[in-house]
């Protein structure tokens, strides 16, 4: 198919979405390709560029539905900060969804991203972070329990592993990410309600104490389309 008619079929759709009330279902897939005259394949090119704009989002097993437009979460990544907090800046509500706390043993490859012997206790904390009730962004902390144990988190947590550490004074210096775009595994697509193989960008990060300790290591998953991240530069030496 030429540039040209690819580009058609997405203002097409763009129509479609646009006059389609949110949280309504859009045509199945078959019988929107027969419509539109395309290819199941082309058309699911096609409407990835809508879900990287948050403006629908696939169900597995239920289909195709319109999102409709969403504050987006913008943030620096010169300073680490908290999803909670970047969104109470905003003042946009977050909320926390399948949250699961387990006790786990590390393994070769956990002990060597968090310096520690293999079999050490960990604790693993995995939850669904909410925007105005749609699943935005799914996260993955794994601490030694000599830093955090499942007693420390309050019963009313909100998500935020680095906040708790922030408000009890743990000595955090500085934390080092590195961000890819990557497709989502089932676990993952199944938490954020979207397709296994959708694009999401990740953060890998890991938190340091004053003496060099990984406090945290963490993988955080987000929809693009809810979040705009940025890095301000200096230029040259200056």
């Amino acid at each position: 198919m030429s540039n040209f008619p690819f580009q058609r079929l997405q203002t097409d759709l763009a129509a479609l979405i646009e006059r389609t009330p949110a949280g309504q279902r859009l045509p199945s897939e078959p019988d929107l390709s027969k419509q539109l005259g395309v290819s199941r394949a082309t058309l699911r090119d096609a409407m990835r560029t809508f879900e990287t704009q948050g403006l629908v989002r696939r169900r597995q097993g239920s289909g195709t539905f319109v999102v409709g437009k969403s504050q987006v979460l913008e943030s620096g990544l010169e300073a680490l900060e908290s999803l909670e907090t970047m969104a109470k800046r905003l003042g946009l509500e977050v909320s926390v969804s399948n949250l699961n706390v387990e006790r786990t043993a590390a393994d070769q490859n956990m002990a060597g991203n968090l310096n520690l012997a293999v079999g050490a206790p960990l604790l693993r904390v995995r939850r669904v972070m909410c925007a105005d009730s749609r699943p935005v962004a799914y996260l993955v902390d794994t601490l030694p329990e000599t830093v955090l144990q499942m007693e420390d988190l309050p019963a009313d947590f909100h998500g935020s592993v680095l906040d708790i550490l922030l408000q009890r004074g743990d000595a955090l210096t500085v934390s080092r990410a590195d961000i890819s775009a990557t497709n989502a595994a089932a676990d993952v697509a199944k938490a954020l309600e979207i397709q296994r193989g959708d694009v999401l960008l990740q953060l890998v990060a890991g938190l340091y104490s004053g003496d060099g300790r990984v406090l945290d290591y963490s993988t955080s998953y987000f929809i693009p389309g809810y979040f705009r991240f940025h890095v301000v530069r200096r230029v040259g030496g200056r």
